[in-house]
């Protein structure tokens, strides 16, 4: 029977997704790992690869769509022996020829007794007992159904170990899976009341009704900016903590480490230590080097830490893993490439998702202080602020100028203290004013 090709979940937020392209036509022949079509998520393009061998024998959903969920029905594809006519015969997701209408008692009862031969759906993507998600061709998750298989005890010969049509067939059924109670707890528990929404369109349209204005469309993009950032700052109890950082040492350091680099085609930016000692920082203060999980908190071992980096209609948040054993050189050049890519949206997932702390750097556009909104489920964020030569009174009483930047470090209450975030910071401007520290 043909197979339904669906809407990939390119990433674990991911909910729906413009199909910008097509890469094959109807009547193609593909392979498992070929390239098919290319999918528009929130935060960047991806290409989409076939999981199963066949022909392509009917596209359901035309490129440039937009607004298309996860798990519908975009393709159908045929296997030997099948043909376009399967398609209908199957409910295999194209269109029947239209059809005299019959009474509605008819209809009802036509309903109620469908066919026993019509195809069915694909039953929905499965998660293991870990919540995550496991990644199974449709074909394989329908086979998986009928023959009672749990597919977190199965292991995928696909593209990225996803379980196709192969790996089920000679597989025999398997006890349940653990994560069922947990599925029927979650499906029990309450559901969350919903948070005001504010004024709707048809309300604020009203408001300027005979003012001029332009009408911008919301992308992907900035639908889950508003929506992640609207829930950190209803759910997460931020407060903030602010330090004064002298950067003269770092700046001088700097320039001597520049020169000395300066064959390798190696540029340190300020941004560069500013990442090295936010890392060296979380494994100085250990108990902050965690993030909120709902009901746990997870404390991780290594420093990844993910920096804001602005593009075109949004912003990205790279993670540099390990950054706290990585060199001020790789560091910098990770960051340049990282940026790069995120400006061209081509990262992938697994690039911008994680990290236990973030920073958010505005000083290069003068801005000399901000509040940043924790990005969860990271711990805190630390928005950087411009260097400003200011006047400061030295340890002995000494008025002399230096070069400051301010600092504020947005926490998230849950997971951090009072102490605990004051000590974290106090880390970080130790690494910062006496940089020579971060190279030992």
């Amino acid at each position: 029977m043909p197979t339904e090709i669906l809407m990939p979940a390119l990433s674990p937020t991911m909910e729906e997704g413009t199909l910008a392209k097509w890469l094959v036509k109807e009547g193609d022949t593909v392979s498992s790992g070929d390239l098919i079509a290319e999918i528009e998520t929130d935060k960047a393009t991806m290409e989409f690869e076939a999981v199963d061998e066949g022909v392509i024998g009917k596209i359901l959903i035309a490129e440039g769509s937009e607004g298309v969920k996860v798990n519908t029905p975009i393709a159908v594809l045929l296997e030997d022996g099948e043909s376009a006519d399967d398609i209908q015969s199957s409910g295999g997701g194209a269109s029947a020829p239209a059809k005299e209408e019959a009474p509605a008692e008819a209809k009802s009862e036509a309903k109620a007794e469908a066919p026993k031969d019509v195809a069915k759906a694909a039953p929905a993507a499965p998660q293991g007992a870990d919540g995550n998600r496991i990644f199974a061709s449709p074909l394989a998750r329908r086979i998986a159904a009928d023959k009672g298989l749990d597919l977190s005890q199965i292991k995928g010969s696909g593209p990225k170990g996803r379980i196709v049509k192969a790996d089920v067939m000679d597989a025999k059924p398997q006890a349940a899976a653990a994560a069922a109670p947990k599925a029927e707890a979650a499906a029990a528990a309450p559901a969350a009341a919903a948070a005001p929404a504010g004024p709707s369109a048809d309300m604020v349209a009203r408001m300027y009704e005979g003012r001029e204005f332009e009408e911008v469309k919301l992308d992907g993009m900035r639908k889950t900016i508003a929506a992640r950032l609207t829930e950190a700052k209803q759910t997460i109890p931020h407060f903030y903590l602010r330090r004064d950082i002298q950067l003269d040492a770092l700046l001088k350091f700097r320039g001597e480490l520049n020169k000395q680099l300066e064959g390798r085609g190696v540029k340190l930016s300020v941004n560069d230590f500013i990442i090295k000692a936010v890392a060296l920082a979380l494994q100085a203060v250990p108990d902050a080097n965690a993030v909120w999980a709902g009901d746990r908190v997870l404390k991780m071992k290594a420093s990844d830490v993910a920096v804001a980096v602005a593009i075109e209609g949004g912003l990205f948040t790279p993670v540099l893993q390990d950054a706290d054993v990585k060199s001020l050189s790789a560091l910098s050049a990770q960051m340049k490439d990282l940026a790069k890519r995120a400006r061209d949206r081509k990262l992938a997932p697994h690039e911008y998702q994680g990290g236990s702390f973030a920073i958010s750097n505005l000083g290069m556009f003068g801005i000399d202080n901000f509040d940043a909104i924790v990005n969860p489920p990271h711990a805190g964020i630390l928005a950087v602020g411009s260097g400003v030569k200011k006047p400061v009174v030295g340890k002995d009483g000494e008025l002399k100028v230096a070069t400051v930047m301010s600092v504020t470090m947005s926490v998230d209450h849950r997971v951090i203290d009072g102490a605990l975030g004051a000590d974290l910071l106090k880390a970080i401007v130790g690494n910062l004013e006496n940089p020579m520290v971060m190279l030992a």
